[in-house]
């Protein structure tokens, strides 16, 4: 008995430093409205927005422009990822912004030119610009200001903004790619031949294509207004303008004549989809994701999984906590990696199955204490939503057991990229790639996106300004690696973005998002779990130390097999962890690498109400930033 109140008086003692642990950076408090995103000065546009009026749709599309503008790192010819609270029906909806693969973009095609997957950059790793679409349909359905007025600061930008140094040396680093693609070399080496070819920090960067691409499209909408046409048909003709128009017919142009394969008839045919978006109750409290054309569904699943475990008697950060959400995790990836795809194109995966609560109680009886389990592949959905696998023989062909020999941390697609170790390759895929925003206002409109794409080395179409998206390569070429996600023409690969909404009794709880690749639904569940289950606030939750796995496929990166292969047992942790947990987990078959920073970026809103305000979270590990009022 003495033992066991000794057991609960240090778990009450953990419970409070955890609620009482200090931050690197404020909370944010706002009662009127709350906006963040990746950078600063994005924030400031979202922020400005707000001041003017508008709603938290529209800040997040200022949000939006900019980061796109920033090349945050993303361009306006990626893909947006959106889930919004609506106040006026109290439901969470879903919008679908990604692009598609173009015309031409076969299996036979990559694999005659040697690929095992579509590459990493350039034009042939394109899928059609889906965030200008994304962000029309946005102000259309949901916001109340015009396009023009929500682009402003972006317009601005264009027309020149002091460059920071993250995406200025990302330039740099990447020249060598870069002057391969005409466009790019023109718009980002600013210094041509000189040692520094890309912008210093601080230097006005200009982008005079893109800001003529933007003008288009607001004096399309200017146009059909004093023509006498309404908001909804103004804002179309900008969308009709940049889908089937002069900057269409431009952007097609300039992708094809660097050997890309996106054409008109793709452009034209592309919609964004408004859909359902995915939910399961973890303890009362309502998840929201994207549907499984993202991988948005895994922390569901994980969540699922989870549910039948005692994790905060287990400890915040355990070893055995961080065992047992790490096989969580596993678990949840294999079945990523086999049954997820676009439901849209072809056969629609056994998602019903996939997050039922037995199906996740079957998953969690293969957990095990005494060591990490390294043949982790996927299960068997199909019996719980009452259907019969129609691909077990393409389980036992894809032979999931790996080999343990290989314990590189970072792929090696990244290790020649510079100069530095593999772990902390891994750190810098977590710090780049994609970005986050969160937009809160008092009306009761949330929005959190996860917009990527067309990221640095970006190869831009034409004079368009516009960087394409990379996205095409998280397709497979091969069916016994993903039946369901293997590339065909019009359809979206299964990408990692991944925005997160939560609601409790029926209000919203949370809502968050954050960059990584991979990694993200990994952060965004850990992050979930220090809110729900061991009481830290939300800026204390965004920093926390997290643990990533790399025990996956990876869904970025190298176009062979090997380089996407899972690394069994490799986790990152924060290099706070003891020794003692250290040693615990390295008898459990753990391989330990170590970051300072392992939160995300992490970007958030909580909805404090019992005293009617907001409050703002934003990790300490990149640039993002939140204004809040």
């Amino acid at each position: 008995m003495k033992h066991l109140i000794s057991a609960l008086c240090l778990l009450a003692a953990s419970a409070l430093s955890l609620s009482a642990q200090q931050t690197q950076k404020p909370v944010l408090h706002g009662r009127n409205w709350m906006a963040i995103t990746g950078k600063p000065l994005a924030a400031t546009a979202g922020a400005m927005i707000f001041q003017q009026g508008g709603n938290a749709i529209d800040a997040s599309c200022a949000m939006l422009a900019a980061t796109c503008t920033m090349w945050d790192t993303l361009s306006w010819g990626g893909e947006t990822q959106v889930l919004i609270y609506n106040p006026k029906t109290k439901k969470v909806i879903a919008i679908n912004a990604m692009g598609v693969a173009p015309t031409g973009a076969t299996v036979s095609f990559f694999k005659n030119k040697g690929y095992n997957f579509p590459p990493e950059y350039g034009p042939l790793a394109a899928t059609t610009p889906g965030t200008p679409g994304g962000l029309i349909y946005m102000l259309v359905n949901y916001g109340t200001m015009s396009l023009e007025q929500v682009l402003k600061p972006a317009m601005e930008m264009a027309a020149g903004y002091p460059i920071e140094a993250q995406a200025a040396n990302t330039i740099e680093r990447g020249k060598n790619q870069i002057k391969q693609w005409p466009y790019s070399k023109k718009v980002l080496l600013t210094h041509p031949g000189e040692k520094r070819e890309a912008p210093e920090a601080g230097e006005i960067f200009v982008q005079k294509d893109l800001l003529a691409t933007l003008e288009k499209m607001v004096e399309a909408e200017r146009k059909a207004l004093k023509q006498g046409k309404n908001r909804k048909q103004a804002l179309m003709a900008a969308y009709d303008r940049f889908y089937t128009g002069d900057i269409a017919k431009e952007f097609v142009r300039g992708c094809q004549e660097q050997g890309g394969l996106i054409t008109l008839e793709d452009l034209a045919k592309w919609k964004p989809i408004e859909e359902e978006p995915l939910t399961v109750n973890y303890k009362g409290i309502d998840v929201y994701k994207l549907q499984q054309w993202t991988q948005g569904p895994s922390m569901l699943q994980a969540l699922n999984i989870l549910e039948n475990f005692d994790l905060k008697a287990m400890g915040y950060n355990s070893p055995k906590y961080i065992h047992t959400v790490y096989q969580a995790m596993n678990l949840a990836f294999a079945d990523r990696d086999f049954y997820y795809g676009d439901p849209y194109s072809g056969t629609k995966g056994p998602i019903k199955g996939l997050l039922s609560k037995d199906y996740a109680k079957q998953r969690a009886g293969l957990i095990g204490y005494e060591k990490n389990d390294a043949d982790i592949g996927p299960g068997d959905p199909y019996p719980f939503e009452g259907r019969k696998n129609p691909y077990l023989d393409l389980l036992k062909k894809r032979g999931y057991s790996m080999d343990t020999t290989k314990r590189n941390f970072a792929p090696k697609h990244d290790l020649g990229m510079i100069n530095t170790s593999p772990a902390e390759l891994y750190q810098e895929r977590l710090w780049l790639g994609t970005t986050s925003i969160e937009a809160a206002d008092k009306e009761g409109w949330v929005v959190s996106v996860t917009p990527s794409g067309g990221w640095l080395p970006a190869c831009i179409a034409g004079n368009t300004g516009i960087g394409m998206s990379q996205r095409m390569q998280s397709f497979v070429l091969d069916s016994a690696l993903n039946p369901f996600n293997v590339l065909a023409p019009g359809k979206r690969p299964r990408v990692t973005l991944s925005p997160s909404l939560a609601l409790k009794d029926g209000k919203p709880y949370i809502a968050s998002a954050v960059q990584g690749g991979d990694t993200q639904d990994q952060n965004l569940l850990q992050f979930f779990l220090n809110m729900a289950e061991f009481g830290m606030n939300v800026q204390q939750a965004s920093e926390a130390p997290n643990f990533n796995t790399n025990q996956l496929w990876l869904s970025l990166g190298g176009t062979k097999t090997e380089d996407r292969r899972p690394k069994p047992g490799q986790i990152l942790l924060n290099s706070n962890t003891t020794e003692a947990s250290r040693e615990q987990l390295k008898k459990m078959g753990y391989i330990l690498s170590f970051g300072d920073r392992t939160s995300g970026p992490i970007n958030a809103v909580y909805f404090d109400w019992k005293h009617g305000s907001l409050w703002g979270g934003s990790s300490n590990h990149g640039e993002d930033y939140g204004i809040g009022w």
